[in-house]
């Protein structure tokens, strides 16, 4: 069994750069994508996050959201020969407006997965009407109470769960309460699906923007978590991970806890595998500091 992952492009967004790293050039403007990842290669496809519902509804937020025809889920499933009907199961890393907005597509015979934490959390009310939608969350609300159609994990960080084999989940939190880690086992390695547990990869792992002291990443600008809530949640994921795969940024290539390289094409290829080092640039400031 030999696992794949790929990202997949499900629009992009322009916004304050400030709104993903604490204080990053504010006023600057920036275009980060929406990732959805796809594994392949296992007992059955898997596609972690489905992206916004519809990029339009970003313009209330004062942000710019673009979908092309080549950002559906449609035409990236169909480049790897598959259609909705051939995901057996979608896992949530969490249930945001930009992750859990497709999920309305897929049949009731498609699991959708995540963490029953994140449901709660989802119609709590905390982080208002804007990250959590009422079609977002009343669509889920209809497939828990639609026979296979949900699937509620209760990790609390003690332990993992199995999707499928050498696909687990475990709870990272940082971003939200019920934010969870993909684990994928790689011929090379465990690929940790992270969600938004961090925006950008550079600013706040590679150079932190904000912080001096060592293997000390700086924090976002959007989360329901305390600081140190994310901070830990970062590193755990670089502690015990061969690659590092976020929501809106190019996937990290992890040694020792820091981070590496990059593989820089990813994200603009239907057909990458991020599962291989070889794929990866080096980052001579990284390799520096960790010598």
């Amino acid at each position: 069994m030999t696992l794949k992952i790929h990202p997949i492009r499900l629009g992009e967004l322009t916004m304050d750069a400030s709104g993903l790293v604490l204080f990053r050039t504010p006023g600057v403007k920036t275009r980060i994508p929406f990732l959805g990842f796809l594994i392949t290669g296992g007992e059955a496809p898997v596609l972690v996050d489905t992206g916004p519902r519809d990029v339009d509804i970003f313009d209330a937020f004062g942000m710019q959201g673009v979908r092309t025809p080549e950002m559906t889920l449609d035409h990236h499933l169909a480049v790897h020969g598959l259609t909705r009907s051939d995901i057996r199961y979608i896992v949530h890393t969490h249930a945001h407006i930009d992750h859990a907005g497709g999920d309305d597509l897929f049949p009731m015979t498609t699991t959708v997965a995540l963490a029953r934490r994140e449901l709660e959390f989802s119609a709590s009310g905390v982080m208002g009407s804007g990250m959590y939608t009422a079609a977002d969350t009343k669509h889920l609300i209809d497939r828990l109470h639609t026979r296979g159609a949900l699937r509620l994990f209760d990790v609390d960080g003690t332990y993992e769960e199995e999707v499928i084999p050498g696909v687990a989940v475990r709870l990272s939190g940082g971003h939200t309460p019920g934010s969870i880690s993909v684990l994928v086992e790689t011929d090379e390695g465990i690929a940790n699906i992270a969600g938004d547990i961090a925006y950008h990869i550079d600013d706040q792992l590679v150079a932190p923007i904000l912080d001096h002291n060592f293997h000390e990443p700086t924090i976002t600008a959007n989360r329901a978590m305390s600081s140190l809530e994310e901070k830990r949640a970062i590193k755990r994921a670089l502690s015990d991970s061969r690659f590092l795969l976020i929501g809106h940024d190019d996937p990290a290539l992890i040694s020792g806890g820091r981070v590496i390289g990059r593989y820089a094409g990813a994200i603009s290829n239907p057909e990458a595998d991020v599962t291989r080092a070889a794929n990866y640039g080096l980052l001579a400031q990284s390799l520096s500091v960790a010598a």
